[in-house]
């Protein structure tokens, strides 16, 4: 079983469609049949079976999947440890990031650390927090900078860095007309959130969950943090958002933060890697970095926030 072969195994698997898995493992959608195929004759089975849903694993493709799974990390730490014994780190690290903390924590981060090792080259991929671990599945990158949201594989290690504070925020107009001075005043309030399986939906309804009530309603949803700053800047509705997210706008005065009526909440920005019998040495170089250790949010004080709305 030659490990591409299980690769696009896996990719079709994962994407019960073979245009999907073509795409992400970069050959036509005739190799990947072909493989398939060539996958099924020496095993003697069939892997797939089609259904409405489409592709679906077969007991057989069920029963192949892990071991597929542990070869290919086999191979990849393998590499690794012969990479490692040239006793240099020159390489790359491929970063997988969130676009918001990408452009607001990364650049001071990444800077002290290349500069304490210049040899080493950094890529940075941008993409949701869905997609980032499935990258981290497929070794697509080496790395990933995301909120939490639990429930993470076994076989990725994750490490908190820093508690953003969520932050309530709202046009002036609306800020200085609503007086949402308990969680049940808050509720009846509209808000502006991102799209279900986003990570800041996810905080969004988490932080509403841990109070005991049901979510608020909803005045719009949106596919980015950027344009949930600017509904809510046209006051459209409210917003509830890591406060690293909308610190531009809440530096030009466009939103108001505003004091949540209840215990504090935070979201755990954390970074994520693939567990390994041995790490790239660049990779390892990272994670045992300053730059990288547990961090105090840069932003511990509210601004532009209104101390009092009573």
């Amino acid at each position: 079983m030659h490990p591409r072969s299980l690769k696009t195994f896996l990719a079709v698997a994962r994407h019960r469609n073979i245009t999907r898995a073509a795409r992400e493992v970069h050959l036509a959608q005739s190799s990947v049949s072909d493989q398939i195929q060539s996958l099924e004759s020496e095993l003697g089975v069939a892997l797939f079976f089609r259904s409405r849903h489409g592709l679906d694993l077969t007991a057989a493709g069920e029963a192949l999947k892990p071991y597929a799974e542990e070869i290919l990390q086999l191979a990849d730490e393998a590499r690794i440890a012969v990479e490692a014994t040239r006793g240099t780190t020159t390489a790359t690290v491929t970063i997988g990031a969130l676009e918001t903390i990408a452009t607001v924590k990364l650049p001071q981060w990444l800077a002290a650390f290349q500069g304490d090792h210049p040899e080493i080259s950094l890529r940075l991929k941008i993409a949701g927090s869905d997609a980032l671990l499935r990258q981290l599945e497929e070794s697509e990158i080496d790395i990933a900078f995301c909120f939490d949201k639990g429930g993470l594989d076994e076989r990725l290690a994750r490490r908190t860095i820093s508690a953003e504070p969520l932050v309530l925020v709202a046009s002036a107009e609306d800020a200085a007309a609503s007086r949402p001075n308990d969680l049940a005043a808050l509720a009846a309030m509209r808000f502006v959130v991102t799209e279900t399986g986003c990570v800041y939906r996810h905080l969004f309804d988490k932080a509403f969950a841990e109070t005991g009530m049901a979510a608020p309603k909803l005045a719009a949803e949106v596919g980015s943090i950027g344009a949930i700053a600017g509904l809510v800047a046209k006051g459209v509705g409210m917003g509830l958002v890591p406060r690293l997210a909308v610190a531009e706008a809440l530096d030009r005065g466009e939103i108001v933060e505003l004091p949540w009526p209840g215990s504090a909440t935070t979201a755990s920005l954390v970074m994520i890697w693939r567990r390994r019998r041995v790490q790239p040495p660049a990779l390892k170089l990272l994670l045992e970095a300053k730059s990288f250790a547990s961090l105090r949010s840069a932003g511990d004080r509210p601004r532009h926030a209104v101390s009092s709305l009573s």
